[in-house]
């Protein structure tokens, strides 16, 4: 089969495609799609991070390398959320909301790309980032004795009887979360989900970067959503980003299908493992995978980029 693909795309090649020439690059390119399904997996990010210079050291054109990522984060994003779903971390109503507000506006984003430099927004796309990191690399603060830490959102207890029977001791979200092994649930108010879709969708499409890199450090930020809850959630998004996004660069011709398909043959399986590795992992593990993540990516993108705007 790998030699019928090789030939399908020395074809290719022939007509004027930049689809991978030997069988050596074609392995290439599926490595490079599982590494960015296991960080999909792991992080709720599309991946394109890493796809889009990856296919590039492969020879695809630039449009090719961005538009070609795209098909990849579908099938990883929904068979990652399939495995977080089995796990009952999931926030459907979280992710569905930020997902459809910000699909139009990354079409919006795209749109406006052309029309000014958006350098400086990467940089401060990048602050967001290592601020969040930070946060999250930073032990949290232990509550004082007697004091019930309470997620952002969720709902207080009611008071005890009048009648004076006491009131079953209140257990702590810590304890609740190590006796379900997962996360307390937090209900995060429409509004500020719709808000976090929005903002993430239209700074992804006038970047060019996945929804995820933006919407994961608001949902851990900003609406203080477990990181558990937070990465299965942004992957719901992230998938519904993309179709729009698909179809545009399909329509436009900037997608060339061999490197969707050998992304794809690498990006599923890596979502598999991505989501498993989290599944079993802490909360405390992930949180400072996730934090080292967010640090690392500030530094790549917004060190070029500021460098780009000084020069």
């Amino acid at each position: 089969m790998l030699i019928e693909l090789e030939r399908s795309w020395t074809a290719s090649n022939r007509s004027g495609s930049t689809a991978p020439v030997d069988i050596f690059e074609a392995v290439g390119v599926v490595v490079v799609g599982l590494g960015a399904g296991v960080l999909s997996g792991m992080f709720g990010v599309g991946g394109a991070v890493l796809t889009t210079p990856g296919i590039r050291l492969f020879g695809a054109t630039p449009i090719a390398a961005v538009g070609s990522t795209i098909p990849a984060i579908v099938p990883g994003a929904l068979w990652g959320t399939y495995r977080y779903a089995r796990a009952g971390l999931v926030d459907w109503r979280l992710g569905l909301l930020s997902g459809v507000s910000g699909a139009g506006l990354a079409v919006a984003g795209a749109w406006v790309a052309g029309l000014f430099d958006a350098r400086w927004l990467m940089v401060l796309t990048a602050l967001l980032l290592a601020a969040s990191g930070a946060r999250l690399l930073t032990p949290p603060r232990r509550p004082a004795e007697g004091e019930v830490t309470r997620p952002r959102g969720a709902t207080p207890r009611p008071p005890p009887p009048a009648w004076g029977l006491p009131a079953e001791p209140e257990a702590s979200p810590a304890a609740v979360s190590t006796a379900v092994g997962r996360p307390p649930h937090t209900t995060t108010p429409s509004g500020a989900a719709l808000a976090v879709g929005v903002v993430a969708g239209f700074v992804a499409g006038l970047l060019g970067v996945g929804g995820g890199v933006v919407m994961m450090p608001l949902f851990t930020s900003v609406l203080r959503v477990p990181i558990k809850t937070a990465v299965p959630s942004s992957l719901v998004a992230v998938a519904i980003f993309s179709v729009p996004a698909m179809v545009a660069h399909a329509v436009l011709g900037h997608i060339d299908w061999a490197y969707a398909a050998l992304l794809v043959g690498g990006g599923v399986p890596g979502a598999q493992l991505g989501s498993k590795l989290t599944i079993g992992a802490s909360e405390r593990a992930v949180r400072l995978m996730l934090g080292g993540f967010f640090v690392a990516i500030a530094l790549l993108y917004g060190g070029r980029e500021l460098a780009g705007v000084l020069t």
